[in-house]
Order: structure tokens, then C-alpha cells, then sequence
């Protein structure tokens, strides 16, 4: 568990130094009352998370894949712990228990331009971050597009579905409440998580007693998330990873997260800096015209500087989007 000492007045939380004073001994990282499988979150070092994989046996449409998966450093002169996985063959949930539990939950899905997943500052400080909070917070390590799953672009959307799904089956254990899950997402990871939160068709067959959970989300959070396809503003590393290099107007308007909103899709909330000059705010300024036009309750912060990949810390401490993002959650039942 995390200490339960820290709690949020708005000024935020240094998370960046004294990191150990942050964790409890007892914290619990990567299994579940469920699973009775557990393991601690580190302190910022270079030693891995404790993952668990989501799929029985191993994941569907695999039979053409030969990718070896690695973890490797997102930068050369990053820290340590800022680290993404390539080529992923076990997906996989990292699982954070709060000192305090508020029950409910939040799924965290990574960026990476759907060429890697990305663990660094949106996963590890993401989870420290909610946890304190009182969320049973899970981070998600899925499967790539470009790798040779037979779902092809469907392939992180079934991992996604399939981690839900668990949150949802360990919900009483945990003492959540199983309409108060919520997602939240980065980048190329908002897109997924919005593809998660506006889709109710399942991709994959069932495998287990899991897969009888029903899917949606209570909310969803959209950080700098890649949106539009085939269009002006496509983040066109995440579309040619997705869909190729020259998809087919129906086909690259069918993988367009805004294109999938609707009148039964969550309240969403949007964050994007002005400024982002790698998945441009038009993006998100598209989802938050879909969600005005389905009159599905929204928030949008949108600040004049903060480029792409800002995360939850600003100078040290909680970036002014967490209060926004933490006090609307409350009002829409997380």
C-alpha cells in the first residue's frame, strides 16, 4: 500500500525527489486479492515493474508473430525507470492498491505511437499518483499493431477490452464498486482508451468466465490523445503503425476515435497543450466537437504551453490538470 498520509489539497505532491518516502513498505504492485499474486512498487530506479499477463495461455492470433520483447530506455538521457517495451509479446497489468481506497478504480493505458509502450512518467508517476489518491490504479502493457497479430489494428483494443474485463472481475474483491472504473490514456494510448471507452463490440472471442464482464468505463480521460486518421492533423506515426502507410479513406475514418462517439459514451475529459507539436491539439479539439454534438458531458483543459507528454508533474509538482481532472471525476461518480 501506499502511505496514506498524503492527501490532495490542491497543492500537489513533489514526486519526483524523496520517492521512497512516498512508498510504504507495504506496497503492493502486479497481483490482486484475486490472484493472491503481489509485488512492490519500486522506488525511481531501473528495476522493472512486476507485471502480470491478462490472457490464459497466451494471447489470441499469434501464430504469425516472431517479435522478441524487449524493454528498452525511452531516451539515452533519460532516468533510469523511464523505460518502453517494443515488440510486446505478453500483455500484461501492473496492479497499485491505495493505502486508502476510494472505491474505484482507473485503467492507465501508455502512449507510444503504437510502436512502443511507453512506462516512464505516464505509467510509474501515474500510478504513485492515483494510488495516493485512493484508486486502485492498473497500467496496461499491450500488444502492437505492427507486429503481425492476426487483429491487426484491432490488437491493442483486445488487450484493453481483456484488462477491463479484469478490473471489472476483481472489483468486489478489491472493494470497488464495478460502476466506478474509469480509463485514462496518453497519446497514442488516449486513442486506445478512447476506442476502449466508445466501443461495446467485443474483438476477441471469449477465453473464460472473464470475459462474461460486460465492457464500458464510468469515465474517460484523454491526455494529448491522438484522434483523427486519414485527415489534416493525423498523427501520422501512430496511423502508419495502425493502418499502414496509406489506408483507405473508409478505412482510416473507421479507426477515427472522434467518428466513434455517440450518445452512450462516457463523460470524457480532455487535456492537450496548445503548444504540442507532435500530436497537434486538433485532435482533441475534434473529440471534445464529438462529444458537444452527442451532448456527452465533457471537460477540456487546454493550456497555451506544456508540448507533448506533459504528464502529472509541472516543476516538481501536480500539473494544474489534476485538480481540474480529480474534481470532475468526483462530480461524474469516480
Amino acid at each position: 500500500m501506499l502511505y496514506p498520509d498524503k492527501t490532495d489539497r490542491g497543492e500537489g505532491l513533489n514526486m519526483t525527489t524523496g520517492t521512497a518516502n512516498l512508498l510504504g513498505r507495504r506496497a503492493l504492485i502486479g497481483g490482486s486479492i484475486a490472484t493472491g499474486i503481489t509485488a512492490t512498487l519500486p522506488a525511481r530506479a531501473a528495476e522493472a515493474l512486476r507485471f502480470r499477463p491478462i490472457w490464459p495461455g497466451g494471447p489470441p492470433g499469434s501464430a504469425a508473430v516472431h517479435v522478441v520483447e524487449r524493454e528498452v530506455p525511452r531516451s539515452a538521457t533519460g532516468p533510469a525507470d523511464d523505460t518502453a517495451f517494443v515488440h510486446v509479446r505478453t500483455p500484461a497489468l501492473v496492479h497499485a492498491i491505495p493505502a486508502r481506497p476510494n472505491g474505484a478504480a482507473m485503467l492507465l493505458i501508455p502512449g507510444g505511437g503504437y510502436r512502443r509502450v511507453a512506462i516512464g512518467h505516464d505509467g510509474r508517476d501515474m500510478l504513485r499518483f492515483f494510488a495516493e489518491r485512493g484508486y486502485h490504479v492498473y497500467l496496461l502493457k499491450y500488444r502492437l499493431p505492427g507486429d503481425g497479430w492476426a487483429a491487426g489494428p484491432d490488437t491493442p483494443l483486445q488487450d484493453a477490452q481483456r484488462a477491463l474485463r479484469i478490473v471489472r472481475a476483481e472489483a468486489a474483491a478489491n472493494g470497488v464498486a464495478k460502476d466506478r472504473i474509469g480509463v485514462m490514456g496518453f497519446s497514442a494510448g488516449g486513442h486506445l482508451a478512447a476506442m476502449l471507452a466508445c466501443r461495446s463490440d467485443a474483438t476477441y472471442p471469449a477465453t473464460d468466465a472473464i470475459d462474461a464482464q460486460p465492457l464500458g468505463v464510468r469515465i474517460a480521460g484523454l491526455l494529448y490523445p491522438v484522434a483523427l486518421m486519414g485527415v489534416a492533423g493525423t498523427h501520422r506515426a501512430s496511423q502508419e503503425q495502425l493502418l499502414g502507410p496509406a489506408p483507405s479513406p473508409e478505412r482510416a475514418a473507421r479507426y477515427r476515435s472522434d467518428a466513434r462517439i455517440t450518445g452512450a459514451s462516457p463523460p470524457t475529459f480532455l487535456t492537450h497543450a496548445l503548444d504540442d507539436a507532435i500530436v497537434g491539439v486538433d485532435n482533441s479539439l475534434a473529440l471534445l466537437g464529438a462529444l458537444r454534438r452527442a451532448k456527452v458531458a465533457a471537460e477540456a483543459y487546454l493550456p497555451e504551453l506544456g508540448g507533448h507528454g506533459f504528464g502529472v508533474l509541472r516543476d516538481g509538482r501536480a500539473a494544474p490538470w489534476t485538480a481540474l481532472f480529480l474534481d470532475w471525476a468526483r462530480r461524474h461518480g469516480l
